[in-house]
């Protein structure tokens, strides 16, 4: 079996996450795989459609399609999968009001596939009033790439991390009122941020470690406690809750949002807690920070329960869908 994978940027995490990982379990399930990434120019995406014609199935990421697109890709496309895991038909910068291009744009790209894979349950039913073959693959990741021998600094010092890019660093400064205190409150806390930028707070030292793949995991290992604080709107409903599997595969206790896949990640009380409001969010952090049995046993849950979202658990339903549909 032959796949043609596009995406508009295959640099982004997002086609990391929900690609490039796969890409050796699925040449080595029989489904050759060729990744090409978007032209910018319309005759040069047209050029790469006409070559949809020499592949089984192409299988199409994140990007919503403009009427162009959607006719030369459809025209030459045997099998069409659509991909997403944001809700890409909202605009994260005013989530409330209706993005009518994005929508319509959504809605076209929908209807066109013979498969629509989303990364939750809230994409997913949002994608059904378009399209009736709709699935749900969450986000996964190589849980035995966190099983890591690094050693915490060992200098008494509780550190408080949050991983993320610069445009959903928002939601961390939006509990600021809720670090300042616990920074009052205890003279060993530290707060992690590891992104490519940064901020910081006068109560609390701010550790700030610049994002890279290589670096990553080991800076969450090193840390104690992971923070997921997210704003409620249309559109972080539909995020895949990446964060929280990167630090639950850390061995770390989460507090976290109770927004969209957030609440389902985080068993509160159990592998986390979830946090509404400031207090919340005070009295949470406190809790884990005053007592370290508390943070262990929560970190091993949180491993346990990240098992299901591992690669090795994923990648047979991704091949199983993808077979599906290029044999039906």
């Amino acid at each position: 079996m032959k796949l043609l994978i596009l995406s508009n940027n295959t640099n982004r995490a997002s086609f990391r996450q929900r690609i490039a990982v796969y890409l050796d379990i699925l040449r080595a399930s029989g489904i050759d795989c060729r990744v090409e990434q978007l032209p910018q120019w319309i005759i040069s995406r047209r050029r790469l459609f006409m070559q949809a014609n020499d592949f089984d199935a192409v299988f199409f990421h994140k990007k919503i399609l403009n009427p162009f697109d959607a006719y030369y890709l459809r025209k030459y496309a045997k099998k069409l999968i659509y991909d997403f895991d944001d809700a890409i038909m909202f605009d994260d910068k005013h989530p409330e009001r209706p993005h009518h291009k994005r929508q319509t744009s959504f809605r076209r790209t929908a209807t066109l596939a013979d498969l629509v894979i989303a990364g939750n349950f809230y994409l997913a039913e949002y994608a059904r009033r378009f399209n009736p073959n709709v699935e749900i693959l969450p986000t996964g990741l190589d849980t035995k790439a966190y099983n890591t021998t690094t050693k915490k600094a060992g200098d008494g010092k509780i550190r408080l991390v949050w991983i993320g890019s610069r445009p959903t660093l928002p939601h961390l400064k939006q509990i600021s009122p809720a670090l300042e205190e616990i920074g009052s409150r205890f003279d060993n806390v530290v707060l992690r941020i590891i992104s490519d930028e940064f901020f910081d707070l006068q109560n609390i030292p701010v550790e700030k470690r610049p994002w890279s793949l290589e670096t990553e995991v080991t800076e969450l290992a090193k840390s104690d406690i992971g923070l997921a604080p997210l704003t409620d709107n249309n559109f972080t409903r539909g995020k895949c809750g990446f964060k929280i599997l990167q630090y639950q595969a850390a061995g770390l206790p989460v507090v976290a949002s109770p927004v969209g896949v957030n609440a389902e990640l985080v068993r509160d009380g159990l592998n986390g807690f979830l946090a509404v409001t400031i207090d919340d969010w005070i009295e949470k952090i406190s809790s884990l920070i005053a007592n370290e049995q508390h943070r262990i046993q929560m970190g091993l849950a949180a491993r346990q329960s990240v098992a299901h979202f591992d690669l090795n658990a994923l990648a047979p339903r991704l091949v199983s869908l993808i077979k599906r549909k290029i044999a039906s």
